[in-house]
C-alpha cells in the first residue's frame, strides 16, 4: 500500500467514525443527562489518550507544566465546548444540531480576521452570508418569511458550540507540543473541571437508575470515536498525503453520511430545509477555502 493510500485509508475511517457521532449524542441521551455523557465519555477519552501518549514512549512531560499551559483548551475543549453541544443535541433534533455545529469553520475564519488580524475579503463576507442563510433555513425549517423557530434556545446553543470550538483552535494554533500529548492534557484539565462541577452543583448524570449500562456503552463510543482516536487518525492522513487538499477536502462528506446514519438509525425523517441549509453552509466553506 502506498502512502497515499494510507492516507485515504485513515481519512476515510476517521469520516467513517464522525459520522456516527450525532447518532451516538441522540442515543446516549436518552439514557444519560448532557453533562452525564460528558463527564463519562471525557474521562473515557482521557484514559485512551493517555494510553496512546504511554504507547508512543514519548512520556509525559513536565506534569504541572503540561496541566497549566492545557488550561485555557482544557476549560474550551472538553469542558465548555461539549456542554454546550451536548445540550444542544438534548433540545433539537440530531440533523439540525449537526448541521448548525458545522459553521465553525467559518466562525474560525472570522476570529482569524478579528485577532490574527488578517484581511476580510469580499469573498469571506459572501461565505458568512451563505452561511447564515443556511442556518436561517435549517433553523426555520425553511419558513424564512414568518421565521418560526421550534426551539430557539437549541439553535443559539448549537451555534455557541461552533463558537467555542473556533475558539479552541485559535489557541491550540499557539500551542507547539505534539499533538496526542497536548490532546491529553486538554481532556485531563476538562475532565477535572467536569468533575468539579458534578460535584458542586450535585448534577444529575442518570435519567433512571437502571440505564448505566446503556449510557456506559454510548459514552464509550463517544469518549473514542469523537474525542480520542478519530482525531490521531485524521492526523496519520494528513500525514501521509501527498497533498492536504485531497484530504481536506473528504471531511466535507461527514455530515451527508451522518445525515444518511441518523436517517437509518435514529428513523429522523430528513427535513428537505436540512439538506437545503447544510448544501449552503458546506457551500460557503468551500467558497472561502477555494474561490480566489
Amino acid at each position: 500500500m502506498t502512502k497515499q493510500q494510507s492516507s485515504y485509508l485513515f481519512a476515510g475511517l476517521s469520516i467513517l467514525a464522525w459520522s456516527t457521532v450525532s447518532t451516538a449524542f441522540k442515543l446516549t441521551l436518552k439514557y444519560c443527562s448532557p453533562l452525564g455523557l460528558l463527564l463519562m465519555s471525557s474521562l473515557i477519552a482521557t484514559v485512551f489518550l493517555a494510553i496512546m501518549v504511554l504507547t508512543s514512549k514519548q512520556g509525559f512531560g513536565s506534569f504541572f507544566q503540561n496541566l497549566r499551559r492545557s488550561t485555557p483548551a482544557g476549560f474550551l475543549n472538553p469542558y465548555l465546548y461539549y456542554v454546550i453541544l451536548f445540550t444542544a443535541y438534548s433540545r433539537l433534533r440530531a440533523q439540525e444540531a449537526q448541521a448548525l455545529n458545522y459553521t465553525w469553520a467559518i466562525v474560525l475564519s472570522v476570529l482569524m480576521v478579528l485577532f490574527l488580524r488578517e484581511r476580510f475579503r469580499i469573498k469571506d463576507l459572501g461565505a458568512l452570508l451563505f452561511s447564515f442563510l443556511g442556518v436561517l433555513i435549517i433553523s426555520a425549517k425553511g419558513h424564512l418569511l414568518d421565521l418560526r423557530f421550534d426551539d430557539t434556545q437549541g439553535t443559539l446553543l448549537a451555534l455557541g458550540s461552533s463558537l467555542v470550538w473556533a475558539s479552541y483552535w485559535m489557541v491550540n494554533l499557539r500551542d507547539n507540543r505534539e499533538n496526542t500529548l497536548k490532546l491529553f492534557y486538554n481532556f485531563l484539565v476538562g475532565s477535572i473541571l467536569i468533575m468539579t462541577h458534578v460535584l458542586i452543583f450535585q448534577s444529575q448524570i442518570l435519567l433512571k437508575q437502571d440505564t448505566l449500562i446503556p449510557a456506559m456503552l454510548g459514552a464509550m463510543w463517544v469518549g473514542v470515536f469523537e474525542m480520542g482516536l478519530t482525531f490521531i487518525l485524521w492526523l496519520k492522513a494528513l500525514q501521509y498525503t501527498e497533498n492536504s487538499a485531497k484530504i481536506t477536502n473528504l471531511i466535507f462528506l461527514t455530515p451527508f453520511v451522518s445525515m444518511f446514519m441518523i436517517q437509518s438509525i435514529l428513523k429522523e425523517s430528513i427535513h428537505p430545509a436540512t439538506i437545503v441549509g447544510l448544501l449552503l453552509i458546506v457551500g460557503s466553506n468551500l467558497l472561502q477555502k477555494y474561490y480566489n
